[in-house]
Protein backbone atom coordinates (compact mmCIF):
# COMPACT_ATOMS: atom_id res chain seq x y z
CA UNK A 1 0.00 0.00 0.00
CA UNK A 2 1.07 3.16 -1.01
CA UNK A 3 2.53 5.52 2.02
CA UNK A 4 2.38 9.29 2.22
CA UNK A 5 6.10 9.34 3.44
CA UNK A 6 6.70 11.96 0.32
CA UNK A 7 3.91 14.39 1.62
CA UNK A 8 6.04 17.14 2.33
CA UNK A 9 7.21 17.95 -1.28
CA UNK A 10 3.76 18.31 -2.12
CA UNK A 11 3.28 22.14 -1.65
CA UNK A 12 1.60 23.58 -4.98
CA UNK A 13 -2.05 23.60 -4.96
CA UNK A 14 -4.58 21.25 -5.12
CA UNK A 15 -6.37 20.55 -8.20
CA UNK A 16 -9.97 20.75 -8.93
CA UNK A 17 -12.21 17.21 -9.84
CA UNK A 18 -11.86 17.99 -13.20
CA UNK A 19 -8.37 16.19 -13.44
CA UNK A 20 -10.09 12.83 -12.40
CA UNK A 21 -12.09 12.95 -15.91
CA UNK A 22 -9.39 14.39 -18.69
CA UNK A 23 -5.89 13.30 -19.42
CA UNK A 24 -5.44 17.29 -20.18
CA UNK A 25 -4.94 17.66 -16.70
CA UNK A 26 -4.50 20.79 -15.18
CA UNK A 27 -6.21 23.66 -17.26
CA UNK A 28 -5.58 26.66 -15.11
CA UNK A 29 -2.83 28.97 -16.22
CA UNK A 30 0.21 28.87 -14.05
CA UNK A 31 1.93 32.44 -13.33
CA UNK A 32 4.44 32.75 -15.91
CA UNK A 33 7.68 30.20 -15.50
CA UNK A 34 10.61 32.41 -15.63
CA UNK A 35 9.33 35.25 -12.74
CA UNK A 36 12.41 35.89 -10.51
CA UNK A 37 11.69 33.71 -7.32
CA UNK A 38 13.08 35.30 -4.02
CA UNK A 39 15.05 33.31 -1.44
CA UNK A 40 13.58 31.36 1.44
CA UNK A 41 14.50 29.88 5.16
CA UNK A 42 15.79 27.44 4.81
CA UNK A 43 16.48 27.33 9.18
CA UNK A 44 17.31 23.24 9.54
CA UNK A 45 18.54 19.93 7.74
CA UNK A 46 15.10 18.65 7.18
CA UNK A 47 14.10 22.18 5.62
CA UNK A 48 16.60 21.67 3.01
CA UNK A 49 15.45 18.33 2.54
CA UNK A 50 11.58 19.75 1.80
CA UNK A 51 13.03 23.11 -0.07
CA UNK A 52 14.67 20.21 -2.91
CA UNK A 53 11.93 18.53 -3.26
CA UNK A 54 9.61 21.92 -4.79
CA UNK A 55 11.09 20.87 -7.80
CA UNK A 56 9.11 18.01 -7.96
CA UNK A 57 5.18 19.51 -8.43
CA UNK A 58 6.03 20.96 -11.71
CA UNK A 59 7.31 17.62 -13.03
CA UNK A 60 4.06 15.76 -11.43
CA UNK A 61 2.12 17.32 -13.93
CA UNK A 62 3.67 15.93 -16.74
CA UNK A 63 3.71 12.09 -15.98
CA UNK A 64 1.32 11.79 -18.26
CA UNK A 65 1.28 14.96 -21.10
CA UNK A 66 4.37 13.51 -21.94
CA UNK A 67 2.79 10.49 -23.60
CA UNK A 68 0.65 13.19 -25.55
CA UNK A 69 4.02 14.24 -27.34
CA UNK A 70 6.64 11.19 -27.42
CA UNK A 71 4.09 8.25 -28.08
CA UNK A 72 1.06 10.41 -30.29
CA UNK A 73 3.86 11.93 -32.46
CA UNK A 74 5.06 8.51 -33.93
CA UNK A 75 3.77 6.03 -35.73
CA UNK A 76 2.42 3.73 -33.49
CA UNK A 77 -0.39 5.77 -31.04
CA UNK A 78 -3.60 7.77 -31.81
CA UNK A 79 -5.00 10.29 -29.25
CA UNK A 80 -8.76 10.70 -29.03
CA UNK A 81 -8.85 13.02 -26.33
CA UNK A 82 -12.21 15.46 -27.37
CA UNK A 83 -13.00 16.85 -30.48
CA UNK A 84 -10.45 16.83 -33.53
CA UNK A 85 -8.89 20.40 -33.11
CA UNK A 86 -8.07 19.11 -29.43
CA UNK A 87 -4.63 19.67 -28.14
CA UNK A 88 -4.00 15.46 -28.15
CA UNK A 89 -5.15 14.61 -31.52
CA UNK A 90 -3.56 17.72 -33.00
CA UNK A 91 -0.48 16.12 -31.88
CA UNK A 92 -1.55 12.68 -33.25
CA UNK A 93 -2.53 14.15 -36.72
CA UNK A 94 0.97 16.03 -36.65
CA UNK A 95 -1.04 19.64 -36.51
CA UNK A 96 1.02 20.89 -34.04
CA UNK A 97 0.99 24.77 -33.25
CA UNK A 98 2.74 26.96 -31.03
CA UNK A 99 -0.15 27.58 -28.78
CA UNK A 100 -0.84 23.39 -28.51
CA UNK A 101 -1.74 23.23 -24.95
CA UNK A 102 0.89 20.02 -24.42
CA UNK A 103 3.75 21.68 -26.23
CA UNK A 104 2.98 24.84 -23.82
CA UNK A 105 2.81 22.50 -20.85
CA UNK A 106 5.70 20.50 -20.95
CA UNK A 107 7.89 23.19 -21.84
CA UNK A 108 6.40 25.90 -19.30
CA UNK A 109 6.56 23.15 -16.34
CA UNK A 110 9.79 21.92 -17.25
CA UNK A 111 11.20 25.55 -16.74
CA UNK A 112 8.80 25.93 -13.49
CA UNK A 113 10.58 23.26 -12.17
CA UNK A 114 13.84 24.14 -13.32
CA UNK A 115 13.18 27.66 -11.32
CA UNK A 116 11.81 26.17 -8.68
CA UNK A 117 15.19 24.61 -8.45
CA UNK A 118 17.44 27.12 -9.17
CA UNK A 119 15.91 29.05 -6.19
CA UNK A 120 16.16 25.94 -3.77
CA UNK A 121 20.11 25.90 -4.17
CA UNK A 122 20.17 29.52 -3.81
CA UNK A 123 18.49 28.93 -0.69
CA UNK A 124 20.26 26.41 0.55
CA UNK A 125 23.48 27.28 -0.21
CA UNK A 126 22.73 31.11 2.11
CA UNK A 127 21.97 29.28 4.83
CA UNK A 128 23.89 29.01 7.51
CA UNK A 129 21.80 26.46 9.53
CA UNK A 130 22.06 23.27 7.13
CA UNK A 131 25.13 21.09 7.77
CA UNK A 132 27.45 20.72 4.81
CA UNK A 133 26.52 17.20 4.39
CA UNK A 134 22.59 17.67 4.32
CA UNK A 135 23.39 21.09 1.98
CA UNK A 136 25.23 18.55 -0.33
CA UNK A 137 22.64 16.19 -0.83
CA UNK A 138 19.82 18.73 -0.69
CA UNK A 139 21.41 20.73 -3.86
CA UNK A 140 22.50 16.97 -5.44
CA UNK A 141 18.82 16.11 -5.50
CA UNK A 142 18.22 19.52 -7.39
CA UNK A 143 21.02 19.42 -9.78
CA UNK A 144 19.64 15.44 -10.69
CA UNK A 145 16.39 16.79 -11.29
CA UNK A 146 17.52 20.14 -13.21
CA UNK A 147 19.48 17.79 -15.60
CA UNK A 148 16.48 15.41 -16.14
CA UNK A 149 14.03 18.79 -17.02
CA UNK A 150 16.93 19.94 -19.54
CA UNK A 151 17.22 16.64 -20.95
CA UNK A 152 13.83 16.54 -21.97
CA UNK A 153 13.96 20.28 -23.24
CA UNK A 154 17.10 19.85 -25.55
CA UNK A 155 15.47 16.50 -27.28
CA UNK A 156 11.83 17.84 -27.71
CA UNK A 157 12.52 21.47 -28.45
CA UNK A 158 15.93 21.70 -29.32
CA UNK A 159 18.16 25.07 -28.32
CA UNK A 160 16.95 26.29 -25.36
CA UNK A 161 17.17 29.17 -22.78
CA UNK A 162 19.58 27.51 -20.11
CA UNK A 163 18.90 29.69 -16.83
CA UNK A 164 21.21 28.45 -13.73
CA UNK A 165 19.86 30.52 -11.45
CA UNK A 166 16.97 31.96 -9.83
CA UNK A 167 17.21 35.47 -11.17
CA UNK A 168 17.23 35.28 -14.85
CA UNK A 169 13.64 35.40 -16.97
CA UNK A 170 13.12 32.89 -19.71
CA UNK A 171 10.82 35.30 -21.26
CA UNK A 172 12.96 37.06 -23.81
CA UNK A 173 15.98 34.62 -22.77
CA UNK A 174 18.00 33.56 -25.25
CA UNK A 175 18.68 29.84 -26.66
CA UNK A 176 21.99 28.05 -25.50
CA UNK A 177 23.55 25.89 -27.98
CA UNK A 178 22.71 22.11 -28.20
CA UNK A 179 26.48 20.92 -27.20
CA UNK A 180 26.67 23.76 -24.17
CA UNK A 181 23.00 22.18 -22.86
CA UNK A 182 23.97 18.70 -22.94
CA UNK A 183 27.37 19.84 -21.13
CA UNK A 184 25.59 21.17 -18.23
CA UNK A 185 23.53 18.39 -17.82
CA UNK A 186 26.61 16.34 -17.65
CA UNK A 187 27.74 18.97 -15.42
CA UNK A 188 24.73 18.44 -12.79
CA UNK A 189 24.61 14.92 -13.15
CA UNK A 190 27.96 14.70 -12.18
CA UNK A 191 28.04 16.53 -9.39
CA UNK A 192 24.83 14.64 -8.41
CA UNK A 193 26.33 11.71 -8.58
CA UNK A 194 29.49 12.55 -6.17
CA UNK A 195 27.23 13.53 -3.14
CA UNK A 196 24.02 11.14 -3.29
CA UNK A 197 23.46 8.05 -2.33
CA UNK A 198 24.28 4.71 -4.13
CA UNK A 199 20.64 3.81 -3.61
CA UNK A 200 17.34 3.89 -1.87
CA UNK A 201 14.56 1.70 -1.74
CA UNK A 202 12.11 4.57 -2.59
CA UNK A 203 12.90 4.90 -6.07
CA UNK A 204 11.09 8.48 -5.89
CA UNK A 205 14.53 9.45 -3.97
CA UNK A 206 16.94 10.65 -6.27
CA UNK A 207 20.30 8.63 -5.72
CA UNK A 208 23.78 7.78 -7.21
CA UNK A 209 22.96 5.22 -9.76
CA UNK A 210 19.94 7.51 -10.84
CA UNK A 211 22.65 9.99 -11.97
CA UNK A 212 24.82 7.60 -13.50
CA UNK A 213 21.51 6.11 -15.35
CA UNK A 214 20.80 9.71 -16.86
CA UNK A 215 24.37 10.26 -17.34
CA UNK A 216 23.88 7.14 -20.05
CA UNK A 217 20.72 8.26 -21.41
CA UNK A 218 22.35 11.67 -21.97
CA UNK A 219 25.10 10.82 -23.82
CA UNK A 220 23.45 8.10 -25.82
CA UNK A 221 21.15 11.13 -27.12
CA UNK A 222 23.98 13.32 -27.49
CA UNK A 223 26.00 11.11 -29.45
CA UNK A 224 23.90 10.77 -31.78
CA UNK A 225 24.72 14.35 -32.98
CA UNK A 226 21.19 16.10 -32.31
CA UNK A 227 20.01 18.44 -35.40
CA UNK A 228 20.82 22.55 -34.43
CA UNK A 229 18.47 24.70 -35.82
CA UNK A 230 19.99 25.49 -39.01
CA UNK A 231 20.19 21.65 -40.15
CA UNK A 232 16.07 21.75 -39.06
CA UNK A 233 16.09 24.73 -41.28
CA UNK A 234 17.47 23.01 -43.94
CA UNK A 235 14.75 19.88 -43.68
CA UNK A 236 11.63 21.26 -41.93
CA UNK A 237 9.95 20.49 -45.22
CA UNK A 238 12.01 17.82 -46.18
CA UNK A 239 9.69 14.27 -46.33
CA UNK A 240 13.06 12.34 -46.45
CA UNK A 241 15.04 11.59 -43.07
CA UNK A 242 19.03 13.13 -42.39
CA UNK A 243 21.50 10.82 -42.44
CA UNK A 244 22.11 8.82 -39.31
CA UNK A 245 25.65 9.40 -37.56
CA UNK A 246 27.12 8.96 -34.30
CA UNK A 247 30.23 10.33 -31.93
CA UNK A 248 32.22 7.24 -31.09
CA UNK A 249 33.40 9.18 -27.73
CA UNK A 250 30.35 10.22 -26.05
CA UNK A 251 28.64 6.97 -26.78
CA UNK A 252 31.45 4.86 -24.92
CA UNK A 253 30.54 7.20 -22.12
CA UNK A 254 27.31 5.97 -22.16
CA UNK A 255 28.48 2.44 -21.76
CA UNK A 256 30.64 4.09 -19.07
CA UNK A 257 27.94 5.12 -17.26
CA UNK A 258 25.49 2.21 -17.78
CA UNK A 259 28.31 -0.42 -16.56
CA UNK A 260 27.91 2.14 -13.18
CA UNK A 261 24.77 0.85 -12.29
CA UNK A 262 24.81 -2.80 -13.94
CA UNK A 263 27.97 -3.42 -11.61
CA UNK A 264 26.56 -1.87 -8.51
CA UNK A 265 24.16 -4.83 -8.62
CA UNK A 266 21.41 -3.23 -7.04
CA UNK A 267 18.88 -3.94 -9.94
CA UNK A 268 17.39 -6.90 -11.93
CA UNK A 269 14.59 -7.48 -14.60
CA UNK A 270 11.48 -8.86 -13.18
CA UNK A 271 10.14 -11.86 -14.64
CA UNK A 272 7.00 -12.17 -16.49
CA UNK A 273 4.29 -14.80 -15.03
CA UNK A 274 3.70 -17.50 -17.63
CA UNK A 275 0.02 -16.43 -19.22
CA UNK A 276 0.18 -19.35 -21.51
CA UNK A 277 -3.16 -21.47 -19.09
CA UNK A 278 -4.56 -17.73 -18.50
CA UNK A 279 -5.14 -16.31 -21.56
CA UNK A 280 -8.01 -13.88 -20.08
CA UNK A 281 -6.42 -13.03 -16.70
CA UNK A 282 -2.92 -12.21 -17.39
CA UNK A 283 -1.09 -10.29 -14.98
CA UNK A 284 1.86 -8.09 -15.93
CA UNK A 285 5.08 -8.59 -14.30
CA UNK A 286 5.26 -6.94 -10.95
CA UNK A 287 6.24 -3.22 -12.41
CA UNK A 288 3.32 -1.52 -13.77
CA UNK A 289 0.92 -0.75 -11.41
CA UNK A 290 0.51 0.87 -7.54
CA UNK A 291 1.23 -1.89 -5.79
CA UNK A 292 4.21 -2.91 -8.01
CA UNK A 293 6.49 0.57 -7.00
CA UNK A 294 9.61 0.74 -6.15
CA UNK A 295 10.10 -2.82 -6.88
CA UNK A 296 13.52 -4.43 -8.29
CA UNK A 297 13.80 -2.92 -11.75
CA UNK A 298 13.06 0.94 -11.29
CA UNK A 299 15.77 3.31 -10.63
CA UNK A 300 14.08 6.22 -10.73
CA UNK A 301 10.64 7.58 -10.53
CA UNK A 302 8.11 10.78 -10.08
CA UNK A 303 5.79 10.24 -6.95
CA UNK A 304 2.69 10.12 -6.77
CA UNK A 305 -0.75 9.86 -4.57
CA UNK A 306 -3.60 10.79 -6.89
CA UNK A 307 -5.60 13.34 -8.20
CA UNK A 308 -6.12 16.16 -5.31
CA UNK A 309 -3.66 15.04 -3.63
CA UNK A 310 -0.64 15.34 -4.88
CA UNK A 311 0.25 18.29 -7.32
CA UNK A 312 -1.55 16.44 -9.90
CA UNK A 313 -2.13 12.65 -10.41
CA UNK A 314 -0.61 10.45 -12.86
CA UNK A 315 -3.02 10.14 -15.56
CA UNK A 316 -1.23 7.54 -17.62
CA UNK A 317 -3.84 4.78 -16.30
CA UNK A 318 -6.67 7.14 -17.10
CA UNK A 319 -5.30 8.43 -20.28
CA UNK A 320 -4.84 4.94 -21.91
CA UNK A 321 -7.81 2.79 -20.32
CA UNK A 322 -10.12 5.81 -19.80
CA UNK A 323 -13.29 4.71 -19.72
CA UNK A 324 -12.26 0.91 -18.24
CA UNK A 325 -14.62 -2.10 -19.62
CA UNK A 326 -16.66 0.58 -21.98
CA UNK A 327 -14.81 -1.28 -25.40
CA UNK A 328 -16.69 1.19 -27.46
CA UNK A 329 -16.03 3.77 -26.14
CA UNK A 330 -13.20 5.97 -27.36
CA UNK A 331 -9.63 5.90 -25.07
CA UNK A 332 -8.01 8.79 -24.90
CA UNK A 333 -4.86 7.46 -26.22
CA UNK A 334 -4.56 4.38 -27.91
CA UNK A 335 -2.52 2.44 -30.56
CA UNK A 336 -2.65 3.05 -33.78
CA UNK A 337 -3.62 0.28 -35.48
CA UNK A 338 -4.23 -3.85 -34.87
CA UNK A 339 -0.67 -4.32 -37.07
CA UNK A 340 1.34 -3.39 -34.38
CA UNK A 341 -0.30 -6.11 -32.53
CA UNK A 342 0.08 -8.62 -35.05
CA UNK A 343 3.63 -8.22 -36.55
CA UNK A 344 4.72 -9.36 -33.03
CA UNK A 345 5.73 -13.21 -32.38
CA UNK A 346 2.97 -14.62 -30.05
CA UNK A 347 5.23 -16.62 -27.94
CA UNK A 348 6.21 -13.15 -26.75
CA UNK A 349 4.69 -12.48 -23.12
CA UNK A 350 5.18 -8.78 -23.76
CA UNK A 351 2.95 -8.83 -26.30
CA UNK A 352 -0.40 -9.20 -24.27
CA UNK A 353 1.54 -6.49 -21.75
CA UNK A 354 2.14 -3.80 -24.06
CA UNK A 355 -1.31 -4.20 -26.22
CA UNK A 356 -3.96 -6.29 -24.17
CA UNK A 357 -6.54 -7.82 -26.99
CA UNK A 358 -8.29 -9.44 -23.67
CA UNK A 359 -9.52 -8.43 -20.21
CA UNK A 360 -11.66 -9.13 -17.83
CA UNK A 361 -13.65 -7.36 -15.48
CA UNK A 362 -13.77 -8.15 -11.84
CA UNK A 363 -17.18 -7.18 -10.88
CA UNK A 364 -18.83 -8.99 -13.70
CA UNK A 365 -15.98 -11.72 -14.15
CA UNK A 366 -16.97 -11.18 -18.10
CA UNK A 367 -14.12 -11.35 -20.11
CA UNK A 368 -14.39 -8.21 -23.26
CA UNK A 369 -11.93 -8.40 -26.29
CA UNK A 370 -10.68 -5.13 -27.25
CA UNK A 371 -9.93 -5.79 -30.57
CA UNK A 372 -11.60 -5.09 -34.96
CA UNK A 373 -13.95 -4.84 -36.22
CA UNK A 374 -15.07 -2.93 -32.75
CA UNK A 375 -11.95 -1.44 -30.95
CA UNK A 376 -8.74 -1.60 -31.03
CA UNK A 377 -6.79 -3.42 -28.12
CA UNK A 378 -5.60 -0.58 -25.20
CA UNK A 379 -1.89 0.03 -23.78
CA UNK A 380 -1.67 -2.98 -21.41
CA UNK A 381 0.85 -0.86 -18.88
CA UNK A 382 -2.12 1.64 -18.64
CA UNK A 383 -3.95 -1.24 -16.91
CA UNK A 384 -3.51 -1.54 -13.20
CA UNK A 385 -3.97 -5.18 -11.95
CA UNK A 386 -1.75 -5.16 -8.64
CA UNK A 387 -5.19 -4.69 -6.20
CA UNK A 388 -8.26 -5.66 -6.11
CA UNK A 389 -10.48 -4.02 -8.89
CA UNK A 390 -7.58 -1.84 -9.64
CA UNK A 391 -8.82 -2.03 -13.29
CA UNK A 392 -11.53 0.34 -12.19
CA UNK A 393 -10.37 2.24 -10.03
CA UNK A 394 -7.11 3.25 -11.00
CA UNK A 395 -8.34 5.36 -14.10
CA UNK A 396 -10.04 7.62 -11.32
CA UNK A 397 -7.23 7.27 -8.43
CA UNK A 398 -4.69 8.18 -11.10
CA UNK A 399 -1.76 7.33 -8.34
CA UNK A 400 0.72 5.23 -9.82
CA UNK A 401 4.58 6.47 -9.53
CA UNK A 402 5.51 7.35 -12.86
CA UNK A 403 8.72 4.96 -14.02
CA UNK A 404 11.58 7.73 -15.11
CA UNK A 405 14.12 4.70 -15.52
CA UNK A 406 14.10 1.15 -15.07
CA UNK A 407 16.84 -1.70 -15.51
CA UNK A 408 15.86 -2.27 -18.76
CA UNK A 409 16.71 0.70 -20.30
CA UNK A 410 20.42 0.61 -18.69
CA UNK A 411 20.95 -2.93 -20.82
CA UNK A 412 19.28 -1.45 -23.82
CA UNK A 413 21.04 2.13 -23.69
CA UNK A 414 24.51 -0.34 -23.25
CA UNK A 415 23.13 -2.64 -26.17
CA UNK A 416 22.76 0.20 -28.32
CA UNK A 417 26.06 2.41 -27.66
CA UNK A 418 28.21 -0.92 -27.80
CA UNK A 419 26.32 -1.50 -31.04
CA UNK A 420 26.75 1.65 -32.87
CA UNK A 421 30.72 1.48 -31.96
CA UNK A 422 30.99 -1.73 -34.02
CA UNK A 423 30.79 -3.92 -31.06
CA UNK A 424 27.79 -5.51 -32.19
CA UNK A 425 29.17 -9.12 -30.49
CA UNK A 426 29.57 -7.39 -26.70
CA UNK A 427 25.68 -5.80 -27.32
CA UNK A 428 24.06 -9.63 -27.86
CA UNK A 429 24.53 -11.05 -24.77
CA UNK A 430 22.55 -7.36 -23.62
CA UNK A 431 19.74 -7.89 -25.81
CA UNK A 432 19.38 -11.45 -25.05
CA UNK A 433 18.68 -10.98 -21.98
CA UNK A 434 15.97 -8.77 -22.52
CA UNK A 435 14.57 -11.71 -24.95
CA UNK A 436 14.87 -13.98 -22.29
CA UNK A 437 12.77 -11.86 -20.07
CA UNK A 438 10.22 -11.40 -22.82
CA UNK A 439 10.16 -15.29 -23.91
CA UNK A 440 10.80 -17.15 -20.51
CA UNK A 441 13.46 -18.79 -21.82
CA UNK A 442 16.39 -18.57 -23.93
CA UNK A 443 15.09 -20.63 -27.16
CA UNK A 444 14.54 -17.50 -28.89
CA UNK A 445 18.30 -15.62 -28.29
CA UNK A 446 19.56 -13.65 -31.43
CA UNK A 447 22.96 -15.81 -32.32
CA UNK A 448 23.44 -12.73 -34.01
CA UNK A 449 22.68 -8.82 -33.75
CA UNK A 450 21.37 -6.64 -36.87
CA UNK A 451 20.84 -2.82 -36.15
CA UNK A 452 17.28 -3.58 -37.02
CA UNK A 453 16.75 -6.27 -34.37
CA UNK A 454 18.02 -3.93 -31.66
CA UNK A 455 16.28 -1.40 -32.52
CA UNK A 456 12.81 -3.62 -32.91
CA UNK A 457 14.00 -4.92 -29.07
CA UNK A 458 14.11 -1.25 -28.14
CA UNK A 459 10.36 -0.80 -29.77
CA UNK A 460 9.09 -4.04 -28.20
CA UNK A 461 10.61 -3.15 -24.72
CA UNK A 462 9.42 -0.13 -24.13
CA UNK A 463 5.41 0.35 -25.96
CA UNK A 464 3.94 3.30 -24.29
CA UNK A 465 6.61 4.08 -22.09
CA UNK A 466 7.14 7.30 -23.34
CA UNK A 467 9.94 7.51 -25.66
CA UNK A 468 8.84 6.07 -28.67
CA UNK A 469 9.59 9.65 -30.64
CA UNK A 470 12.65 10.18 -29.11
CA UNK A 471 14.13 6.89 -30.11
CA UNK A 472 12.99 7.75 -34.03
CA UNK A 473 14.77 11.09 -33.81
CA UNK A 474 17.93 9.49 -32.18
CA UNK A 475 17.89 7.11 -35.13
CA UNK A 476 17.30 9.50 -37.66
CA UNK A 477 14.27 7.59 -38.88
CA UNK A 478 11.42 9.71 -37.47
CA UNK A 479 10.11 10.49 -41.20
CA UNK A 480 10.09 6.79 -42.55
CA UNK A 481 8.89 4.86 -39.51
CA UNK A 482 6.08 7.59 -39.24
CA UNK A 483 5.09 7.08 -43.28
CA UNK A 484 5.58 3.25 -42.38
CA UNK A 485 1.30 4.05 -41.64
CA UNK A 486 0.92 3.43 -45.45
CA UNK A 487 1.26 -0.10 -44.54
CA UNK A 488 -1.29 -0.38 -41.76
CA UNK A 489 -4.91 -2.30 -42.15
CA UNK A 490 -6.72 0.96 -41.46
CA UNK A 491 -5.02 2.78 -43.85
CA UNK A 492 -6.83 1.19 -46.42
CA UNK A 493 -9.82 3.46 -48.30
CA UNK A 494 -12.04 0.78 -47.49
CA UNK A 495 -11.80 2.18 -43.70
CA UNK A 496 -12.65 5.89 -44.80
CA UNK A 497 -16.35 6.37 -44.27
CA UNK A 498 -18.19 4.51 -41.04
CA UNK A 499 -21.45 2.52 -42.63
CA UNK A 500 -18.79 1.24 -45.34
CA UNK A 501 -17.67 -2.44 -45.78
CA UNK A 502 -13.79 -2.56 -44.92
CA UNK A 503 -11.29 -4.90 -46.21
CA UNK A 504 -11.85 -6.70 -43.93
CA UNK A 505 -15.46 -7.59 -44.71
CA UNK A 506 -17.16 -5.99 -41.45
CA UNK A 507 -19.10 -2.99 -41.48
CA UNK A 508 -17.04 0.23 -40.76
CA UNK A 509 -17.74 2.05 -37.25
CA UNK A 510 -16.64 5.41 -36.44
CA UNK A 511 -13.98 4.69 -34.63
CA UNK A 512 -11.97 3.13 -37.66
CA UNK A 513 -12.96 5.84 -39.30
CA UNK A 514 -11.36 8.16 -37.29
CA UNK A 515 -8.19 5.69 -37.26
CA UNK A 516 -8.13 6.12 -40.86
CA UNK A 517 -8.36 10.17 -40.86
CA UNK A 518 -5.72 10.26 -38.22
CA UNK A 519 -3.41 7.38 -40.00
CA UNK A 520 -3.82 9.41 -43.45
CA UNK A 521 -3.17 12.79 -41.23
CA UNK A 522 0.08 11.18 -39.82
CA UNK A 523 1.34 10.00 -43.43
CA UNK A 524 0.42 13.45 -45.01
CA UNK A 525 1.83 15.74 -42.75
CA UNK A 526 4.83 14.28 -40.87
CA UNK A 527 8.12 16.44 -42.35
CA UNK A 528 11.21 17.25 -40.96
CA UNK A 529 10.32 20.09 -38.92
CA UNK A 530 8.51 17.67 -36.58
CA UNK A 531 12.36 16.82 -35.40
CA UNK A 532 11.48 19.42 -32.52
CA UNK A 533 8.02 20.84 -31.52
CA UNK A 534 7.51 24.40 -31.64
CA UNK A 535 8.87 27.23 -29.16
CA UNK A 536 5.27 27.23 -27.14
CA UNK A 537 3.65 29.99 -26.11
CA UNK A 538 3.22 30.63 -21.68
CA UNK A 539 0.35 29.27 -20.52
CA UNK A 540 -2.16 32.00 -20.62
CA UNK A 541 -0.85 32.32 -24.22
CA UNK A 542 1.46 35.05 -23.95
CA UNK A 543 4.51 35.40 -25.79
CA UNK A 544 7.82 34.17 -24.32
CA UNK A 545 9.65 35.99 -26.75
CA UNK A 546 11.98 33.55 -27.49
CA UNK A 547 12.87 32.37 -31.45
CA UNK A 548 10.61 29.85 -32.83
CA UNK A 549 12.04 26.64 -34.49
CA UNK A 550 12.07 26.25 -38.15
CA UNK A 551 8.15 25.52 -39.96
CA UNK A 552 6.81 26.85 -37.09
Amino acid sequence: MKKNVFLPYVLGVLLSSVALFSCNDSNEPEPAPGRILPIVDVPNDAAASSVAKQVYPALQTLSSSFSFLIESASEGTISFEGAENAAGPQVSRLDIAPNNWYAIKVFNRLYRSIGEGNRAIASIEASGAVSAGAKATAIGQVKLNRALAYLYLVQLYGEAPLILDRETDLVGAARASINDIYTQIVIDLTDAEAVLPEYDAQKYNPTKNAANALLARAYLAWASNPLSQSEIEAIKNSTADPAYSVDPAKLAKAVEYADKVIESGKYRLLPIEDQTNRPYAYKNYALYGREYENNDEVIYSIFHLGDGIDEQGNHQAHCGFTFDFNIEEDTHIGIADIDLVNRWDSLDLRREISYATRLTDPDEAKTYEYLPPVTLPRFGKSVDHSYPNSERIAPTKNEVDRIEFRYADVLLIKAEALFEQGKAAEALPLVNQIRERAYGNSDHNFSTLTREDLRTEIEHEFVYDQRRWLDLVRWKTLIQTVKSVENFEHFDSSYAKAGDTGRDGATVNAFFAKIYTHLHAKYDNIKGKFYRFPIPTGESEEDLNISQNPGY
